[in-house]
C-alpha cells in the first residue's frame, strides 16, 4: 500500500508546508478570543451557569422560537468549540504535521486536512454537549433542592476526585498510547482510499482516543470555572505534555495523586 500514489513527485517537492503555521495562528486566534471574551461584559456566558437570566442572552431566548433551549445551547457551542481549539489541537499538531505531509502530493489537499481537523473537532463537540447537558441537569437538581445546593461544593470535590481517580485507569494509558504514536495511528487507518471520507473518519478516530484519555481532565473545567484562563493553560500543558513529550505518560500518575489529595483536602476542609 502507498498512501500518496498517483501523486508526481515533483507535486509534492513543491508543496509549501503552510497548514500547520495556519493552524498555529488559528490557535492563537483562539486563545486571544477567548481572553478577548473573558474580560468583556459578555464574560459570564463563558462560566455555562445560567446565561438567559438578563443581558443579550435573555433577550434572544424571548425572540428566538424555543430560544431558552436554543440559545444556551448555541452560546455554549460558541465556547466550547474556542475552547477546545484553544486546548486540544496544539496537543494534537504532531498528528496534523504527518498527514500534512502524507497527503502533500494529492491534488485536493488542503481539503483532506480540513476534514481531519473537521473529524477531531467533531467528537469533541459531541463531547462537549453531553458535557453541557450533565452540567444542566446538575444546576437544575441544585436549584430545586437547598440542601443539595448548600452541600454544592462536593460537586467539585467528586468531579475532582473523579479526574484523579482516572489517572489510574488502564483506559487512560491504552487511549494514550493511540495518542502518542501518531505515525503508527496514520499507517493503521489511512488507506488512501475514498480520501474525503477517510480523512474525517481518521480524525474522528483520533478524537475518540483523545476524548479517551482526556475527558475527566476537560470535566475539571466545570469544576474550577471554565471562564478561567489560567487554568485552561495549566490543563492544557498537561495534556500537550502527557501526549506528545518522551517521559509525559509518567506524568499521569502523579496528577492522580496530587488530585486526589486535592479532593480529600476539600472534604475534609468542608468537614
Amino acid at each position: 500500500m502507498n498512501p500518496t500514489r498517483g501523486a508526481p513527485p515533483s507535486s509534492a517537492s513543491r508543496h509549501y508546508h503552510v497548514f500547520l503555521p495556519v493552524l498555529t495562528v488559528l490557535i492563537a486566534l483562539a486563545w486571544l478570543t477567548l481572553w478577548a471574551w473573558a474580560r468583556s461584559p459578555y464574560g459570564r456566558y463563558l462560566e455555562h451557569g445560567d446565561w438567559t437570566a438578563s443581558g443579550p442572552a435573555a433577550f434572544l431566548c424571548h425572540v428566538v422560537p424555543a430560544g431558552d433551549v436554543i440559545v444556551p445551547v448555541v452560546l455554549y457551542a460558541a465556547a466550547w468549540i474556542l475552547m477546545t481549539a484553544a486546548m486540544m489541537l496544539p496537543t494534537t499538531l504532531p498528528l496534523f504535521n504527518i498527514f500534512d505531509r502524507l497527503t502533500a502530493g494529492r491534488p485536493d489537499h488542503g481539503r483532506l486536512l480540513m476534514l481531519l481537523v473537521l473529524g477531531y473537532m467533531t467528537v469533541w463537540g459531541a463531547f462537549g454537549l453531553l458535557a453541557h447537558a450533565l452540567h444542566s441537569t446538575v444546576l437544575s437538581l441544585l436549584a430545586s433542592a437547598p440542601t443539595l445546593a448548600w452541600h454544592g461544593w462536593l460537586i467539585g470535590a467528586a468531579t475532582i476526585a473523579l479526574a484523579g481517580a482516572f489517572q489510574f485507569s488502564r483506559l487512560k494509558y491504552q487511549c494514550l498510547e493511540k495518542c502518542r504514536t501518531p505515525l503508527s495511528f496514520v499507517i493503521e487507518h489511512w488507506r488512501g482510499q475514498a480520501q474525503a471520507r477517510q480523512a474525517f473518519a481518521l480524525g474522528m478516530q483520533h478524537g475518540l482516543f483523545c476524548v479517551g484519555c482526556c475527558w475527566a481532565l476537560m470535566l475539571l473545567m466545570f469544576a474550577l470555572g471554565t471562564g478561567s484562563l489560567g487554568w485552561m493553560l495549566l490543563l492544557a500543558a498537561v495534556m500537550a505534555i502527557e501526549k506528545n513529550v518522551r517521559w509525559g505518560r509518567r506524568l499521569g500518575k502523579p496528577l492522580g495523586v496530587a488530585l486526589l489529595s486535592w479532593a480529600i483536602v476539600l472534604v475534609a476542609t468542608h468537614a
